[in-house]
């Protein structure tokens, strides 16, 4: 008797559950409508203020025919102008610190080691400019390299502070108008995004002006005049018309 393979059976129940699943997907796509009354808009805020922190660096560059020579060299011109500006130090107003230092090799158009060159630096920096300006004057073994002008630390973060609650404000101020303007009463946040840019000095970045000197630094105070940073922030998002 011939066998004949035995026909094969499908439970429907899980068939049904898609249909029923892809079925509510596409009544809910069709019940939710996409948002409507959603205004994109910005703001920004912006204040300008006088800098009140002043960097400057000194430094001189020595040679000799080994850098033992040259390092010594070096050394005693730091200690000396180290001795003068830590005598006039005072937290946050002058503070002293040492910069970059570097030693190489000259070499002869034979490949050739012919001597050794180096220099080293020193930063005067703080909120005294009068004082940080006299004390540059009076070191005669550096000269002068750069000056910059910033913020301080602590007026940035004032800065910041002031600018981002006026671009705050300016934003509820223009959300509102834009509201009443179309006949709403009122609007809901959806997104926002708040960013900042420095300009003139501003965060961390400061302002450097290159000053070389042309002769030996006399005792007379260095000139300095400090510019403004200004600090731009800008509130964006989208609100939701009610």
């Amino acid at each position: 008797m011939r066998r004949y393979p035995k026909p094969l059976f499908f439970s429907r129940r899980p068939l049904l559950a898609l249909a029923l699943l892809c079925a509510s997907a596409a009544a809910h796509a069709q019940i939710t409508p996409p948002p409507a009354n959603v205004v994109q808009l910005s703001a920004s805020g912006f204040k300008e203020v006088q800098q009140d922190w002043l960097s400057m660096s000194l430094n001189t560059t020595k040679e000799g025919p080994d850098a033992g020579t040259v390092q010594n060299q070096l050394k005693v011109a730091l200690d000396a102008a180290l001795a003068v500006a830590k005598a006039a130090a005072q937290p946050q107003q002058l503070e002293v610190r040492t910069g970059q230092f570097t030693l190489y090799p000259r070499y002869s158009s034979s490949g050739k080691i012919n001597g050794w060159q180096g220099s080293t630096e020193m930063v005067l920096e703080g909120r005294d400019f009068a004082r940080i300006s006299a004390t540059a004057g009076k070191i005669q073994t550096l000269t002068m390299g750069h000056v910059g002008f910033s913020l301080s630390r602590e007026a940035q973060q004032a800065l910041e502070s002031d600018v981002q609650a006026m671009a705050l404000e300016r934003f509820k101020l223009r959300a509102n108008e834009i509201a009443k303007g179309f006949g709403f009463g009122s609007y809901s946040l959806r997104e926002i995004a708040v960013s900042s840019a420095d300009q003139g000095g501003g965060y961390v970045r400061p302002r450097v002006m290159a000053m070389e000197a042309k002769a030996a630094m006399s005792d007379a105070p260095i000139a300095v005049e400090a510019g403004k940073s200004m600090v731009n922030v800008t509130v964006s998002g989208t609100v939701q018309l009610r």
